[in-house]
This record gives C-alpha cells, structure tokens and sequence, in this order.
C-alpha cells in the first residue's frame, strides 16, 4: 500500500493536518493509518527532502510535523528547526527509538515534543490531541 502525499488545498476542512517524516515504509504506512483512523489528514513523507518539499507547498495549512529522529541525511530536529524558519509556531513531534535521550527536551515554547518508539495508537493520538489542544475522543470522531 504506497500512500502518496495529497494535494493542499487553498480551503483546509475541519480535519487537522499532519505532515508525517518517516523512512520506513511499513513505520509510516502503519502510522498513517492510525493517524487517518483517527481522522487526521496526513501528507507523509520519507526524508527531510521531500518533507522540505511538502512543506514549501502546504506549510501554512500543516498543524503538526511529526518526525521520526533519524532520516537519511538530516535529523528530525534538523528537519524541526528548517520548518521553524519558515514557520516559526509549526509544532514539531520528534519520534525514537533511541529513547528520550537521543532527544534533549520537550519544549512547548519552540513547539517541540517526543515520543518515544515503539508507540501504541492510543498514545500518539492521544500526544496530539494534546498538541493540538483537542482530546482525544475528539480526535478519534473527527472526519
């Protein structure tokens, strides 16, 4: 099942947004699945080059960038800061394996936070929900 990001829009519906980074396919196949489930939009990505590309596109209609730390030739926090610049209260979900320690801290002043891999459908919409300020059983009605 190979997801494709979908066309912005200039009207974005009530759904949010989520520009999703992820380098492996069956991780981001799997998660967008969750994400559309829980009725998110979803615009997924497999490096930070593409993500850059998606963003120039639709970064004002994104609501969330979720990455995973590590991408062929940059960092998800990398990825976190190039977005910034642009778009400087895009919030930015970083995703590891790794642990938390691979990532310094959440920061709800820069609008970065972590979860830590692997997650469970429920506590990625749920972490969202509280990005995004809605809860979860919000989330999980929506579309």
């Amino acid at each position: 099942m190979a997801l494709q990001p979908c066309a912005c829009t200039s009207e974005r519906g009530a759904r949010r947004r989520i520009l999703l980074v992820e380098d492996e396919p069956f991780v981001r196949e799997a998660t967008c699945s969750i994400l559309l489930n829980a009725g998110f939009e979803v615009l997924p990505a497999e490096d930070a080059y593409e993500a850059m590309q998606v963003f120039e596109e639709c970064g004002q209609k994104i609501d969330l960038v979720m990455t995973d730390m590590v991408l062929p030739g940059r960092t998800g926090q990398q990825l976190g800061q190039d977005l910034r610049e642009r778009t400087p209260e895009v919030a930015v979900l970083v995703t590891s394996g790794y642990g938390e320690a691979a990532y310094e801290t959440e920061s709800p002043e820069t609008h970065t936070y972590f979860l830590a891999k692997p997650y469970s459908r429920r506590s990625l919409v749920e972490k969202i929900g509280t990005i995004l300020g809605i809860a979860f059983r919000a989330a999980k009605q929506a579309g």
